[in-house]
Formats: structure tokens, sequence, C-alpha cells
């Protein structure tokens, strides 16, 4: 138990890394005098030098807000009055150990009443030692002293902007985990959108091959083999995401839409032209997923026959119109469903979407584009 208890043992806290070390170098100059004094009060010096370096440890592991780190800097201060009065005077330079630890009170009240009383006990030896004994020279420290008023303020400030270095490096890892788990979510939705829709349009084709089969061997013949051709799209698109999670281009998602639209006996044409280039990869990803999210619908629910994409792309911005011939959303299910899932994916890219009816349905995304080439520029 006990060999447990020494191999656990910190002397500081490994964060503050060697500047607790350092400072105990320090401690050689009060050391030097008491060792010059009488036996008796070389053995008491020595003691309370044990006491203060124990102090001084302890002030590191406590909290502020307790009344333990109160009462340990309290008894560090009183030690330096009895090293200042009983064995020297240049033991006053001990005051920068609690002008350190006084920048630990977050509490303004706190701050201020022991700097007061750091105040006090540097400046009450000095006045006591000119009044009473006339030491030539002994004003000479007070350059120092101000140094150590000032000292709580430079450490407040430097600890402020470590513990807001340390709450940021927390917050990064918390950015990191939510970041992972939304690329889960992202993926189990991509995965669904892109394998599961393909699987409802198959089915459905499937039915209508089974129909057919009988009535009109030769469109079933054609309709199987549309069948096939919407498989392998899903598989090479399967393949695609769980080999190497490649993000889908809007160049390839218009392309497979067309493959889609003609499968389910939807006439499909777009407008406008699209840099896809100048567009973030990540922004592509997403609204491809809001495309397709967009032409599922159609082809499920809206009993369309024709569907008209028109793309208008500005320096800043980026404008999608998907636009059907359908019943529009009123009598559609899920539509719901469908508008929400776009509305969470462009939400990551301070994307907007509006549904409304118009002889058919029309979908419009507008969502705010970043150019890479601004971004290359800044970065250069």
């Amino acid at each position: 138990m006990l060999k447990n208890r020494i191999k656990g043992f910190q002397a500081f806290p490994p964060r503050m890394g060697i500047l607790p070390y350092v400072f105990l170098c320090y401690l050689l100059m009060p050391a030097f005098y008491i060792w010059q004094a009488s036996f008796l009060k070389e053995v008491l010096g020595f003691g309370l030098l044990a006491v203060f370096i124990w102090s001084y440890r302890k002030l590191y592991f406590l909290d502020s807000k307790t009344w333990n780190f109160s009462v340990w800097l309290g008894i560090q201060m009183a030690i330096i009055l009895v090293f200042t009065f009983f064995y020297n005077p240049g033991c006053l330079f001990l005051g920068f150990y609690p002008a350190n630890f006084i920048a630990y009170f977050k509490d303004k009240k706190k701050f201020r009443r022991w700097l007061i009383g750091l105040f006090f006990i540097l400046i009450l030896p000095l006045i006591y030692f000119e009044i009473a004994y006339k030491v030539e020279g002994i004003w000479y420290f007070i350059p120092f002293f101000i140094v150590m008023l000032a000292t709580p303020f430079g450490m407040r400030s430097m600890y402020a902007r470590q513990e807001l270095e340390q709450k940021l490096d927390q917050a990064n890892e918390q950015i990191k985990e939510l970041v992972k788990r939304e690329e889960r979510i992202r993926i189990a939705r991509d995965l669904h959108d892109t394998l599961g829709h393909t699987l409802s349009l198959i089915t459905l084709k499937s039915q209508l091959v089974a129909k057919l089969a009988i009535m009109d061997p030769q469109r079933a013949q054609a309709e199987a083999k549309e069948i096939e051709k919407t498989s392998r799209a899903a598989l090479k698109q399967v393949r695609g995401m769980v080999s190497n999670m490649k993000a889908v281009s809007l160049s390839e998602e218009l392309s497979q839409l067309q493959q889609i639209f003609l499968a389910a006996g939807i006439d499909y044409e777009t407008a406008g032209r699209l840099d896809s280039v100048s567009i973030p990869l990540l922004y592509q990803n997403m609204i491809s997923m809001c495309i397709r999210e967009a032409a599922t619908n159609i082809v499920k629910h809206s009993y369309a026959t024709g569907c008209r994409i028109t793309i208008e792309q500005t320096m800043d911005r980026l404008f999608i119109q998907i636009k059907d011939n359908g019943v529009g959303f009123g009598n559609r299910a899920n539509a719901g469903n469908g508008l929400m899932g776009m509305e969470e994916r462009l939400a990551l890219i301070d994307g907007e979407v509006q549904c409304f009816n118009d002889s058919g349905a029309v979908v419009q995304l507008n969502i705010p584009i970043v150019q890479k080439a601004k971004k290359e520029d800044s970065a250069g």
C-alpha cells in the first residue's frame, strides 16, 4: 500500500511542466540566511522552510475556491514575515511565491483582499527597518516590490488564457466527436437514400414486370433490362461509398438522375450551367443528397410525367429548382420527412430549402457558396 502511494506521488502537477521546480532555486537565499543563524534559529528556520516548501506544493493542487487554499496561502505569507523580521530583510523576495498564487483567485473580491494583504506584508517590514534601524539601501527593494504587486495581474491574465485554451481544446474535442457522429449519421442517411430508394424503384419495376410478363412480354423484357441497369448503378454507388466514402459530386448526381428518371418513364431536362469545380466537395455532397431526395419523391409519389431542374450560379450563391408536373405536395405521402431531411443537410452549410405547389411540386434550394479560389488565396 505504502509502495503504491510512493509510486503515485507527484511533486507538482504535470501540466505545470518544470516551472515549479525552477522556482525552488530561489529558496537557496533564505536557506543561506538560516544557515548563518544560531543553532536554535537554524533548526526553527529550516523547519519553517520545510513548511513553506510544503505549502508551495499544496497550493498547486488545491482549488482557490476552498478554504484550504486560503489557509496555506496565509501560512506561506506568515512565514515570509518571520523570515524577514528574524533572519534577513532579503527574505522579502519570497513575496513572489504568494504573488503567483494570488493570481489563482477568480473571485475579484478575494483577489483584491489578498493583494492588499501582500502589499502590507511587503511594506510593513520596510517601514519597520527604516524607522527602527535606519537600514541603508532598504528602499532599493521598492522597484522589486512594485513588480511583486504587478505579478498577480500578469499571472492572472496568463492563467485565464491557459484556462481559455484548455476550454477551447475541450470544445474542439467535442466538435470532433460531433463531427464523427454527424458523419456516421450522414453515411447511414446516404446509404438509405442511395440504396433504399433505388431498391424501392426496383421493387416497383419488379411488380410491373410480374404483371406484364403475361400481358406484354416484350415490354416486360424491356422493364427487366431497366431493372438490371438500375441495380448495377445502385451497386456501383454502394461500392463507391463503402470502399472510400467518396462524396458525390453534383455532376455525377445529375448524370445519375437522368438514368433514374429514364427508368421511371419520366421526361427529364436541365437548364442552366453548373461550375462544380468552384464549389467545395462537402457542399456538393450535401446538395446532391437533397436533389436525390427530391428526385426520389418525384419517382415514388408524384405520378409526374416530366421533371425540370433549373440551375442558377453566381460567384457566391447557388440556386437550384426542381419542378415536376405531378400531383403536388398536398397529395404526397412522407413529403414532410423528405423536407426535414433536406433542411437538416442544408443547415450544415447555411443553405435554405423552400417547397410549394405550382402545377406540380416545386423544390428550391438556395445555398451560399465559399469559393475554393478565395480560400486558396487567403491560405497563400
